[in-house]
């Protein structure tokens, strides 16, 4: 394994424990959040890209990366370079494909946190940019993780097996 690569895996090793203890969500703190949504993508047997998506939709709540309200800009600036434009898209849209969803499924039913980051994050609406892009329908997987992913009672991945997953993204 490269350098490069094995410090890549340090960076996120330590960004995933992290979350430890960071609350966005009323049941779950983010780590738990991260790696119940990982664990959702692969029950639904999504491709390692998208795996590593949805483990690391929300690492702009890191507080050493502390995004403020761009959470998913910045997780698309952190992983792009580390793990590739598809994965850093997918994280980052998941905003948009709240959004969307919002906009267009009337059985959408997000968590009330999720429901009051809405109005901050531009209220329901449908992006031009984002339905026209080719990995839109893998976002609204990732939304349906992250929806998912917030159950105090549910297993999760661990961080062995989303370090694992972003090891075969960084061979490919």
């Amino acid at each position: 394994m490269r350098v490069l690569d094995e410090t890549t895996l340090e960076e996120l090793h330590t960004v995933l424990r992290s979350l430890r203890g960071v609350w966005d969500e009323e049941s779950v703190d983010e780590l738990d959040h991260a790696l119940q949504s990982a664990a959702k993508a692969i029950e639904d047997t999504a491709d390692d890209e998208l795996v590593l998506a949805a483990a690391l939709h929300d690492l702009g709540h890191s507080p050493l990366i502390d995004a403020g309200p761009e959470h998913d800009a910045v997780a698309r600036a952190w992983l792009t370079p580390r793990f590739g434009e598809r994965v850093g898209w997918l994280a980052g849209a998941h905003v948009a494909a709240k959004r969307y969803l919002a906009a267009t499924d009337t059985g959408y039913t997000p968590s009330q946190v999720s429901v009051l980051s809405l109005a901050r994050q531009g209220g329901p609406g449908v992006d031009p940019a984002f339905v026209t892009h080719p990995w839109w329908p893998d976002a609204l997987r990732l939304r349906r993780y992250d929806d998912a992913a917030k159950d105090p009672g549910a297993r999760g991945a661990t961080i062995e097996d989303v370090l694992t997953v972003a090891r075969r993204v960084l061979h490919r």
